[in-house]
């Protein structure tokens, strides 16, 4: 896998490129952990066949990435996904404005009147 995989220009890539650079990430992380196709696709609970497609970046299930994802300890790339929420400054501007800037406390009845 290319180490400058951040500055890839993604969307100008087609799906073919794409299926392939997810192929080659398995297949590394499944080769830094000495972990054979044999071992990993039955840890997954798929076919071998299956996982080499994966690798040769060929058609496969999302159910079945994921299951190899979890098998490598490789989870955390979904992390790319997390949707955060997004307030615009006007929004929060209006939000800081709601909020209370002092405390008053309310005359009470149950305090004695002074004399003065």
């Amino acid at each position: 896998m290319e180490s400058n995989a951040k500055y890839k220009n993604w969307n100008a890539m087609s799906d073919q490129a794409l299926a392939a650079f997810i192929g080659q990430f398995i297949r590394s992380k499944r080769i830094e952990q000495n972990i054979t196709q044999a071992k990993l696709a039955k840890d997954a609970g798929i076919s071998r066949s299956t996982l080499v497609l994966l690798e040769k970046g060929e058609t496969a299930s999302l159910s079945s990435l994921l299951q190899v994802l979890r098998m490598l300890n490789q989870l955390h790339v979904l992390a790319a996904f997390e949707i955060t929420p997004v307030i615009s400054p006007l929004l929060m501007a209006k939000e800081e404005m709601k909020k209370r800037q002092r405390v008053r406390t309310k005359p009470s009845s149950q305090q004695p009147k002074s004399d003065w």
